[in-house]
């Protein structure tokens, strides 16, 4: 099996001065995980060693630099899924994990529950030996302005980088034909403490299934889990489900931006397309098919991603 990989940073306005950086954290996540891959190592290393490049990133809303809660504090999601045992490890409200998706595989891999938040989480990351952080060291210094901003005036997108969207993820497929899926946010800007988006939860956010593909989802949380959009996305990859090109010009209003292409992106731009039918909401996501072709699709202004391309080359856009 041929390995391959696709990682995303969001799909939201992206300024014009943010381009940049999201387009290199993408490259960096990308050389990262293919660094693992090319040498045939694992998927799940794979996604893990992106998403933490992309956790780390201040530009995207995940790990350091996640947008902060009503009381200005960070409140981290994460989820990784194995698509051989579609047994996932998410965990979410963490307030003290530099990077959420290595507790995600921590939980994946150590824990007999799949899915742990809050303080009961953190208690978790230090029995498996895993250092916690001041939640201050999650803070980024424009999170911390466009908090005051927002807090002291009304909650604007023009306060804020994102504002509800730039969660990041990965998919990943190694050289023996194992598959996974990640996914990590900080979430919504001044969400309500305890707010939990579809980016932890298993089917919306996230899905793989080894049979069908892997996907890992960006945008309006809520909406996102109103349609299971990452399970919606991986069962029209299977078998039986293949879709033809539709122009997107049929799309009207809502037409989503993709490339013309295999299954793959035919999927991904019908899976956008319903949430945006469906919830009339914006988002994204990236996948990669079982066989590790991959589609992409948003119907924001913008989305960071990249993979690598049959070739062996490296693909980003934002």
């Amino acid at each position: 099996m041929k390995p391959s990989l696709i990682v995303h940073g969001g799909a939201w306005d992206i300024p014009d001065e943010a381009i940049p950086a999201c387009d290199s954290g993408c490259r960096d996540a990308l050389a990262a995980g293919w660094s693992i891959l090319s040498r045939g190592g694992s998927a799940l290393d794979a996604v893990e060693a992106a998403i933490v490049v992309l956790e780390d990133e201040p530009v995207f809303d995940a790990g350091f630099g996640s947008h902060l809660n009503l009381d200005g504090r960070v409140e981290c999601d994460a989820i990784v899924m194995n698509g051989d045992t579609l047994r996932a490890g998410a965990v979410a409200g963490l307030q003290r994990v530099r990077n959420p998706i290595r507790l995600a595989r921590a939980v994946l891999e150590r824990c007999p529950h799949m899915m742990l938040v809050a303080e009961g989480a953190e208690r978790f990351a230090k029995d498996v030996g895993m250092a916690l952080c001041d939640p201050d060291e999650l803070v980024s210094d424009a999170e911390r302005e466009a908090w005051r901003v927002c807090s002291q005036d009304k909650h604007a997108a023009a306060h804020h980088r994102g504002h509800e969207q730039g969660t990041v993820g990965a998919v990943a497929l190694d050289a023996k034909g194992k598959l996974f899926a990640a996914t990590s946010t900080g979430g919504t800007c001044c969400k309500l403490p305890g707010r939990v988006g579809d980016s932890p939860l298993i089917g919306c956010g996230c899905y793989a299934d080894a049979s069908a593909g892997g996907v890992s989802c960006t945008g309006y949380g809520e909406a996102i889990m109103k349609i299971v959009m990452a399970k919606t996305a991986v069962d029209l990859l299977r078998p039986g489900n293949a879709l033809f090109c539709v122009s997107d010009s049929s799309r009207g209003p809502s037409a989503v931006h993709s490339c013309a292409g295999d299954t793959a992106m035919h999927v991904a731009r019908e899976a956008v397309h319903l949430l945006a039918k469906r919830t009339h909401a914006t988002g994204g996501l990236i996948l990669l098919d079982c066989e590790g072709n991959p589609g992409f699709a948003f119907n924001t202004p913008r989305m960071a991603y990249g993979y690598i391309a049959a070739d062996g080359s490296t693909f980003t856009a934002v």
